[in-house]
């Protein structure tokens, strides 16, 4: 559930579909997200930022446009593929994970590496991103930017950026649809019926 009152009566006897973020939220939360990144690292110089595939990878192209509005410096973006890395890709009913190709054009060794996603949930995925990005080279740090963190944690991953926290139960679902690969820009909870 969302922390505020105005999202909480949205539900309704007929929707079990809740928005915690709409275009300007979304749009808001990077731009705040970019101003961190830069605070953080003293400016754009050795920033690097992969987005975890899929959706990621257009936030971390929309942070880069954000970053170099803010400081005049085009910082490299990459896309990683972690289906080799995930830890539950056995127990997928289709076996084997499906693979899109990584495209990281450029040496992460000491680079301030950013990896950005949307959603923040048990940690695993970003728990397989690390070890992707490692098998690349050595960055000098790797940071997290995720738009929500929905909690439930299951390792010890804590993101260093955050769009928004929204509480949320383990039964609830939580979609991002962005322009670049749903046509739309918006958050929503959706409770499964248990």
């Amino acid at each position: 559930m969302s922390n505020s009152s105005d999202t909480n009566s949205q539900y309704s006897a007929t929707s079990q579909e809740v928005q915690v973020m709409d275009e300007d939220d979304i749009r808001r939360a990077l731009t705040r997200i970019a101003h961190e990144i830069l605070e953080r690292n003293h400016g754009a110089k050795d920033v690097a930022l992969v987005g975890i595939l899929t959706r990621g990878a257009p936030l971390a192209e929309r942070l880069a446009l954000q970053i170099q509005k803010i400081e005049g410096v085009e910082v490299p973006v990459g896309k990683l593929d972690i289906g080799l890395y995930r830890d539950d890709y056995a127990a997928n009913p289709a076996g084997r994970p499906s693979l899109v190709a990584s495209a990281i054009n450029f040496d992460v060794t000491a680079k301030n590496v950013v990896l950005v996603d949307e959603v923040l949930f048990t940690g695993r995925t970003v728990r397989a991103a690390i070890s992707a990005l490692l098998d690349l080279g050595r960055p000098a740090s790797i940071q997290l930017a995720i738009l929500l963190d929905r909690g439930h944690r299951e390792l010890p991953i804590r993101p260093d950026y955050v769009g928004k926290n929204i509480p949320t139960g383990r039964h609830e679902h939580v979609n991002v649809h962005l322009q670049e690969t749903d046509g739309e820009d918006i958050a929503t909870i959706r409770k499964e019926k248990v």
